[in-house]
């Protein structure tokens, strides 16, 4: 694993090294500077699961063949593009929702002489894609099919992103706006088409597979994105801020959380006001009784029997499928998340 690591670093390195002499733009030594600096710092700093797994669900579609080097180095450049919009849409996200820290370090606009830069910075993040697409993949089949499933992947998430922003801010931070169903659809469109479906899409599609034939694998996979979320707005509330990189800001930010939402669930009418009198306010002392609440509903041990019955839907799900190498990525990435601490 660490050697496909290390693989993946050095192909970022070429990508980058090209992006910077790209003859579609005349760079100076400060704007070749400035974009590198803000790739460095945008782009490989996560755990860049979304990346690699391009490459490892390659490996498994090809049933123990080892890969060519044209076709680690492709699916490398693919995983890139995955990481690349990530970056782009948290570089952007953190603006959005005024965060101050991002993977263990300040959000890019939080650097001194970044500020509002940051928006373009974003949009050059964005605009690096199909430059990275067309260098490596114009020749290919899918080459078309690539580009489709990146703008419709992102199509997909800036809607997400839009319904979390108007339900969490629009007007009175009112929470009876929240459900379970309004929770899905924000995580569905926000983070599991670009998190889960689409570095599978990409090793399919690298594969010779027509992705439209694959409608089961996307449903799972979307499933499985919801589940990721889950835990991630478990984590938030309860998990290390030391192992997950950030401190979590859910409560006071309004967040429409899983959390809550389970909350508003199973309260009862004195609870429910308690939430409504202290979600969303940045003050600790709102802050420590909606955790405390957390407690009383024991959100712990309903968050411990969701993880474990959709652990066994989701297991159910892919063993029906009719390809053993397609059963084997889905189960990869199902064993990477399952019970994950950060």
């Amino acid at each position: 694993m660490s050697n496909l690591r290390s693989k993946f670093l050095e192909v970022y390195s070429v990508l980058k090294s090209e992006l910077l002499n790209d003859p579609a733009f005349e760079f100076t030594d400060v704007s070749r500077q400035w974009i590198e600096r803000m790739l460095d710092y945008n782009v490989p700093g996560g755990k860049l699961n979304r990346g690699l797994s391009v490459v490892d669900s390659l490996k498994l579609l090809k049933e123990g063949r080892d890969l060519t080097e044209d076709e680690i180095f492709q699916s490398c450049a693919l995983g890139w593009c995955i990481e690349w919009l990530q970056a782009y849409f948290l570089v952007l996200d953190d603006i959005m929702d005024g965060s101050h820290t991002r993977r263990g370090q300040p959000c890019w606009f939080r650097l001194p002489k970044i500020g509002m830069i940051a928006v373009n910075d974003g949009i050059i993040l964005r605009n690096h894609i199909p430059r990275i697409l067309k260098k490596h993949f114009r020749v290919k089949p899918y080459y078309v099919d690539l580009l489709d499933l990146f703008n419709e992947v992102e199509f997909q998430t800036a809607h997400g992103q839009m319904i979390d922003l108007i339900t969490t801010h629009e007007g009175e931070k009112d929470l009876s706006k929240y459900s379970l169903g309004i929770h899905r659809r924000i995580v569905q469109y926000k983070t599991a088409y670009y998190s889960f479906y689409l570095p599978v899409a990409c090793a399919l599609l690298m594969a010779g597979e027509n992705i439209e034939s694959h409608a089961d694998v996307k449903n799972i996979l979307i499933e499985m994105g919801t589940y990721f979320q889950v835990q991630d707005d478990y984590l938030d509330c309860f998990g290390e801020p030391e192992l997950i990189g950030k401190v979590g800001t859910d409560i006071q930010d309004f967040k429409c959380s899983w959390m809550v939402v389970k909350a508003l669930e199973l309260s009862n009418e004195e609870q429910k006001k308690l939430l409504h009198e202290n979600y969303g306010k940045d003050d600790q002392a709102c802050i420590a009784k909606v955790k405390e609440l957390y407690n009383i509903l024991d959100l712990q041990g309903v968050f411990a029997d969701y993880e474990s019955s959709s652990y066994d839907k989701l297991t159910k799900s892919i063993e029906t499928h009719s390809s053993k190498a397609v059963q084997a990525v889905l189960k990869s990435f199902l064993a990477k998340i399952y019970k994950r601490q950060k």
